[in-house]
């Protein structure tokens, strides 16, 4: 996938670190056929890059409301982003 393609980043908000959030997201996100990366900030939220068709977008941000089975989600936020020039969807260190 290379820029061009629609971009989001997604933070979400709540108990989602240590809970598998990350790799969870990459298992959704290239059932999706996404490209981008998840990861871990500091102050406890996850990040997420999605990069592809407008509607899997849509369908990650919305899946990330629920998150996995040990998650406990209280935000989840959508904003538009600059779409870098990736291919695939990876987990990324903490930030």
């Amino acid at each position: 996938m290379t820029a061009g393609r629609p971009a989001r980043r997604i933070v979400v908000r709540g108990r989602v670190q240590g809970v598998f959030y990350r790799n969870w997201t990459v298992t959704a996100a290239r059932a999706l056929g996404l490209a981008g990366w998840v990861r871990n900030r500091r102050g406890g939220e996850v990040e997420i890059l999605a990069m592809g068709p407008e509607q899997a977008i849509e369908r990650l941000a919305a899946m990330c409301r629920e998150g996995p089975p040990a998650a406990s989600v209280d935000e989840v936020e959508v904003e538009e982003a600059e779409p870098e020039p990736l291919d695939g969807f990876s987990k990324r260190p903490t930030v």
